[in-house]
């Protein structure tokens, strides 16, 4: 257990849903997906698992207002409108969100269609995240992906005209046997399209994908390296603004969702594997949770208090290091006041680190200001280890 945190002020609150199943398992994916069958996807049932699982987080909540919703998967465009509308209705009869609610909805470009966005629009969802990854048929192959550039297009013009006015697209660089150029022809085909939000990110190998078991033959850094500063360069001069370290929108056009995670706010989430962490004023304590991956078992538990697999009180050591992992991802970082009003804890309680990366060229640090300098954007991992307690260390050494 933590001493006694000092909160002044609550974080805001942001809710994430996970819809875990998808047409395909891609092989460099490592987040928590199921390949979809007709036996395992039960879309009712999965919708009325979530809800009981929000119920019995409803008391962790009670008075908080909602600002952002993320769908996410897996493919959430698998799921009809009906069930979406079904969710949606459900959560704002049992939730308070804000009038300017941002909610998001991760697409795949191989299960669009014009219909089921319009109707998407209709019941709320007001923010599109196309997951396109590239442009090039050859590459999407190799991804794994179960669309082509055409349907990639023909998705992104759907989103427009289904009435979407905030449409991101999410495409990835550094992929197997890529060139500076074709990188860069896939980003300014991205930018021809003029959605309002890109994240653009390099292709990493995970544990637990097929990629790390059989790697493929990545560019080389130099290469990669050379991709991010011309694909950066012409980012901006088309008007996309850098504000996290893969995220670049039009002015206005952030990812609210996204920059509360990055600002260390607070979330719930419902779902097969889905991770909340949430503040508690009154017993000034902070305590991440997350629930069964594995959706049949999930439905089954849901609403039960077994639901919830792992659930653990941060200690001061770790909000220390997990602000930092998140607030210093943003290029403008954060007022200094906000390490106490989202971790309760004095800033006094990092000032030597702070010192020290700053010595060293990682970190801008005054009165007003906390944030990475170019150098410690491009070595983020070394400037993390300033605020790493050995535990820390040694935990991420063994991951």
């Amino acid at each position: 257990m933590t001493s006694l945190l000092t909160f002044h002020e609550i974080p805001p609150l942001s809710l994430y849903v996970h819809l875990p199943w998808c047409v395909r398992k891609c092989p460099y994916c490592d987040f928590n997906s199921h390949e979809i069958g007709r036996k395992s996807f039960k879309e009712s049932e999965y919708v009325d698992a979530l809800i009981r699982d929000l119920e019995t987080a409803l008391p962790h909540i009670w008075g908080r207002r909602i600002s952002t919703i993320f769908i996410g998967g897996g493919t959430p465009s698998l799921f009809s409108a009906e069930a979406l509308n079904q969710l949606m209705a459900d959560l704002n009869a049992r939730l308070n969100f804000y009038p300017d609610i941002e909610i998001t909805l991760e697409a795949n470009p191989g299960t669009a269609e014009a219909e089921k966005f319009r109707d998407f629009r209709k019941i709320g969802i007001n923010r599109l995240s196309i997951g396109v990854q590239s442009f090039a048929n050859d590459k999407l192959e190799q991804l794994g992906r179960i669309h082509d550039a055409e349907e990639a297009k023909a998705a992104i013009q759907m989103a427009k005209s289904a009435g979407f006015a905030e449409i991101n697209i999410d495409l990835m660089f550094g992929l197997p046997g890529q060139t500076v150029n074709q990188a860069l022809s896939d980003l300014q085909t991205a930018i021809d399209h003029a959605p309002q939000h890109i994240s653009w990110y390099q292709l990493t190998i995970e544990p637990n994908t097929v990629f790390y078991s059989k790697p493929p033959v990545l560019p080389e850094e130099d290469q990669i390296w050379e991709m991010q500063e011309r694909g950066q360069a012409l980012l901006e001069k088309h008007g996309y603004l850098q504000y996290e370290i893969s995220a670049y929108a039009k002015p206005e056009h952030q990812c609210l969702h996204n920059l509360n995670y990055w600002q260390f706010g607070d979330y719930l989430g419902i779902g097969a594997g889905a991770h909340s962490k949430l503040t508690n004023v009154a017993e000034g304590s902070i305590t991440r949770s997350a629930r069964h991956r594995i959706p049949e078992r999930y439905i089954e538990l849901a609403g039960n208090a077994a639901a919830v697999s792992d659930k653990r009180e941060l200690n001061k050591d770790d909000l220390k290091l997990e602000f930092m992992m998140n607030v210093l991802r943003l290029k403008n970082g954060v007022h200094p006041s906000m390490f106490l009003q989202r971790t309760g804890l004095p800033v006094s309680d990092i000032q030597s680190q702070l010192h020290s990366a700053e010595d060293n060229g990682l970190l801008e640090w005054n009165i007003t200001t906390l944030k990475p300098t170019e150098k410690g954007q491009r070595y983020l991992n070394d400037l993390l280890q300033y605020f790493m307690h050995d535990n820390n260390r040694m935990a991420m050494q063994k991951f």
